[in-house]
Protein backbone atom coordinates (compact mmCIF):
# COMPACT_ATOMS: atom_id res chain seq x y z
CA UNK A 1 0.00 0.00 0.00
CA UNK A 2 1.35 3.40 -0.87
CA UNK A 3 0.91 6.56 1.16
CA UNK A 4 0.50 5.17 4.68
CA UNK A 5 4.24 4.61 5.19
CA UNK A 6 5.16 8.08 3.96
CA UNK A 7 5.61 10.81 6.64
CA UNK A 8 2.59 12.85 5.49
CA UNK A 9 0.56 9.64 5.54
CA UNK A 10 1.24 8.97 9.23
CA UNK A 11 -1.88 8.11 11.20
CA UNK A 12 -2.89 8.48 14.84
CA UNK A 13 -5.62 7.40 17.19
CA UNK A 14 -6.78 10.36 19.28
CA UNK A 15 -8.61 9.94 22.59
CA UNK A 16 -11.04 12.56 23.86
CA UNK A 17 -13.32 12.21 26.88
CA UNK A 18 -16.47 14.30 26.99
CA UNK A 19 -19.82 14.47 28.76
CA UNK A 20 -22.15 11.94 27.11
CA UNK A 21 -24.55 14.68 25.96
CA UNK A 22 -21.77 16.27 23.87
CA UNK A 23 -20.15 13.15 22.41
CA UNK A 24 -22.13 12.77 19.17
CA UNK A 25 -22.01 16.49 18.38
CA UNK A 26 -18.22 16.58 18.76
CA UNK A 27 -17.78 13.35 16.77
CA UNK A 28 -19.93 14.59 13.90
CA UNK A 29 -18.14 17.95 13.84
CA UNK A 30 -14.74 16.27 13.44
CA UNK A 31 -15.95 13.97 10.65
CA UNK A 32 -17.81 16.77 8.83
CA UNK A 33 -14.65 18.92 8.90
CA UNK A 34 -12.69 15.90 7.58
CA UNK A 35 -10.38 16.10 10.59
CA UNK A 36 -11.30 12.47 11.29
CA UNK A 37 -12.22 9.60 9.03
CA UNK A 38 -14.11 7.86 11.83
CA UNK A 39 -15.00 8.53 15.45
CA UNK A 40 -16.22 5.76 17.74
CA UNK A 41 -18.26 6.87 20.74
CA UNK A 42 -17.74 4.60 23.75
CA UNK A 43 -20.51 5.21 26.28
CA UNK A 44 -20.63 4.60 30.03
CA UNK A 45 -17.07 5.57 30.90
CA UNK A 46 -16.50 6.53 34.53
CA UNK A 47 -13.58 8.87 35.11
CA UNK A 48 -11.83 9.75 38.36
CA UNK A 49 -9.43 12.70 38.46
CA UNK A 50 -8.22 15.53 40.60
CA UNK A 51 -9.37 18.99 39.55
CA UNK A 52 -8.66 22.19 41.45
CA UNK A 53 -7.66 20.26 44.57
CA UNK A 54 -10.68 17.96 44.76
CA UNK A 55 -11.20 14.36 43.72
CA UNK A 56 -13.81 14.34 40.98
CA UNK A 57 -15.92 11.56 39.49
CA UNK A 58 -17.66 11.97 36.15
CA UNK A 59 -19.77 9.96 33.73
CA UNK A 60 -18.18 10.45 30.31
CA UNK A 61 -18.00 9.09 26.81
CA UNK A 62 -14.67 8.34 25.15
CA UNK A 63 -14.16 9.32 21.53
CA UNK A 64 -11.77 7.10 19.55
CA UNK A 65 -10.73 9.32 16.65
CA UNK A 66 -8.84 8.02 13.60
CA UNK A 67 -6.95 10.76 11.78
CA UNK A 68 -3.78 11.88 10.06
CA UNK A 69 -1.01 12.76 12.50
CA UNK A 70 -0.45 16.02 10.62
CA UNK A 71 -4.03 17.09 11.49
CA UNK A 72 -3.69 16.72 15.26
CA UNK A 73 -3.07 20.42 15.94
CA UNK A 74 -6.09 21.42 13.87
CA UNK A 75 -8.18 18.64 15.42
CA UNK A 76 -7.16 19.79 18.92
CA UNK A 77 -8.22 23.36 18.11
CA UNK A 78 -11.56 22.10 16.79
CA UNK A 79 -12.15 20.01 19.92
CA UNK A 80 -11.31 22.97 22.16
CA UNK A 81 -13.74 25.16 20.19
CA UNK A 82 -16.74 22.85 20.75
CA UNK A 83 -15.90 20.99 23.98
CA UNK A 84 -17.60 22.09 27.22
CA UNK A 85 -14.49 21.54 29.40
CA UNK A 86 -11.99 24.36 29.88
CA UNK A 87 -9.17 21.81 29.50
CA UNK A 88 -10.40 18.95 27.28
CA UNK A 89 -8.40 15.77 27.04
CA UNK A 90 -6.77 15.29 23.63
CA UNK A 91 -4.20 12.47 23.60
CA UNK A 92 -2.74 11.09 20.38
CA UNK A 93 -1.25 7.64 19.91
CA UNK A 94 0.74 6.84 16.77
CA UNK A 95 -0.58 4.01 14.61
CA UNK A 96 2.09 1.59 13.43
CA UNK A 97 1.52 1.37 9.65
CA UNK A 98 2.95 -2.15 9.54
CA UNK A 99 0.17 -3.41 11.82
CA UNK A 100 -3.52 -3.64 11.09
CA UNK A 101 -5.55 -3.75 7.91
CA UNK A 102 -3.75 -1.79 5.16
CA UNK A 103 -7.06 -1.20 3.35
CA UNK A 104 -8.54 0.41 6.48
CA UNK A 105 -5.46 2.59 6.99
CA UNK A 106 -5.72 3.75 3.38
CA UNK A 107 -9.40 4.50 3.96
CA UNK A 108 -8.51 6.72 6.95
CA UNK A 109 -6.17 8.68 4.68
CA UNK A 110 -8.84 9.06 2.03
CA UNK A 111 -11.44 10.10 4.60
CA UNK A 112 -9.40 12.98 5.99
CA UNK A 113 -8.38 16.21 4.36
CA UNK A 114 -4.86 16.99 3.25
CA UNK A 115 -2.96 18.94 5.92
CA UNK A 116 -2.41 22.62 5.16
Amino acid sequence: MTGVREPDGALSLVLVNTPPADAERIAKTLVQQRLAACVNVVQNVKSFYEWEGALEEAAESTLLIKTRTALIDELTAAVKAVHPYSVPEVIALAIDPSLGNPDYLAWVLSGTKQPT
